[in-house]
């Protein structure tokens, strides 16, 4: 089976740094915010989908753009490319949600994927209208997919739960495919909906042994309900042609960040609700020290960003021999992104995927009519036609 390769669009704007504009930059050092405009994202878009990434990650929060918009926008600009659409159950009704996920499928030729996020803050949800708790905000997710698998299959759907409640709900036109469902999460009651509903378990990049036991989790839950469910790793990387060239661009960014800032944003991390991100802190303690925290794995991102906070570190072959041993552990999809993340696209694109591909681990996703061999070595000019020499 070929290895699943995913971008993310930095819907909230992107930069050279982690974090704004950097910090203490040298006079004549490149910098500079870049904006998230639809002009940019489509670049990011174009750029991944040329490269070969399948799909692209759209985060949700009151700190972006909104996924099912910006990207409904963006299926214009791209061929092949899909989105993986990060969306909060609750927020709207799950009849609303089946519809547009159908609408979304019939107008993008099949190019949704759904990323479920039960929002892992209640401050920031209450400031949504959504007073739920944690536990009740899986559960209200629980019966939302029901209901919304229960639409996808033709039902016409009764049902009366804790949460959410509908009468003869029925889709006049059926999602083709019905979208894939996505879900991360490290606590029992993430456990218990992805054994039920989803179809790939995010994890964030944790060391493998870590990943290993959450693989092994997740698919006895799974078991116990008769499904299987496949597995995907949220990451960063940084890869270059050379191992201390990428270890040079983490230290760049690593001097880039402001004590002042990477205190305040741990200090707002450590009363996170998710239990994923207490593990993402405990691989670092707030400390830029020993940040290496497995071969190649690097927890400098988490100091300032919440979410997934480690990167894939070093030259093109190691990072593609941790693919390999990750995948070895059962992970098949991989959602990764990188400062800035154009071009951080191309170094992974035309660095580490012809390297996973000679492996038998890849394939590019539209055939090989679009992988050039030539993409993996030093540029090499090849002869124009004249009309286009002349252009």
């Amino acid at each position: 089976m070929s290895l699943t390769f995913h971008w993310f669009l930095p819907t909230y704007g992107d930069s050279r740094h982690l974090v704004g504009g950097g910090h203490g930059l040298q006079a004549g050092t490149a910098g500079g915010a870049r904006p998230a405009t639809l002009d940019y994202l489509g670049q990011i878009a174009r750029s991944a989908e040329q490269l070969g990434f399948d799909g692209a990650l759209t985060p949700a929060g009151a700190w972006c753009e909104d996924a099912w918009l910006t990207t409904a926008m963006l299926v214009e600009q791209t061929r092949r490319l899909k989105f993986l659409v990060a969306f909060r159950p609750g927020l709207l009704s799950p009849t609303l949600g089946a519809q547009m996920a159908a609408t979304y499928q019939r107008h993008s030729n099949g190019r949704l994927l759904l990323n479920v996020v039960v929002g892992g803050e209640s401050h920031e949800q209450r400031s949504y209208g959504d007073f739920l708790d944690k536990d009740a905000r899986y559960a209200r997710a629980d019966e939302f997919l029901t209901i919304v698998r229960r639409l996808w299959a033709g039902e016409t759907v009764d049902f009366d739960g804790a949460h959410e409640r509908v009468e003869g709900a029925v889709l006049g036109r059926l999602p083709e495919p019905a979208p894939p469902i996505y879900l991360g999460g490290s606590s029992p009651a993430a456990g218990t909906v992805t054994a039920k509903h989803v179809d790939v378990y995010l994890t964030w990049g944790e060391p493998p042994a870590a990943v290993a036991q959450k693989i092994a989790w997740i698919r006895a839950l799974a078991e116990a309900e008769g499904r299987t469910v496949r597995f995907g790793i949220r990451l960063h990387v940084i890869t270059r042609d050379r191992s201390e060239q990428a270890w040079a661009e983490a230290q760049r960014l690593l001097d880039g960040l402001d004590p002042a800032t990477i205190s305040r944003v741990q200090a707002g991390l450590a009363r996170s609700e998710s239990e994923g991100q207490k593990r993402m802190l405990a691989l670092h303690g707030g400390s830029k020290d020993e940040l290496e925290v497995a071969p190649n794995l690097w927890a400098g991102v988490g100091l300032v960003r919440g979410g997934a906070g480690t990167a894939l570190v070093g030259s093109h072959e190691e990072v593609a021999e941790r693919i390999a041993e990750y995948h070895a552990l059962g992970i098949d999809e991989f959602v990764l992104s990188g400062h800035p993340h154009l071009e951080e696209a191309y170094w992974f694109g035309e660095g580490v995927l012809p390297l996973l591909r000679r492996r038998g681990l890849w394939e590019h996703p539209a055939g090989a009519a679009d992988v050039d061999e030539r993409a993996a070595v030093p540029f090499a000019p090849t002869a124009r036609p004249k009309a286009e020499a002349a252009s």
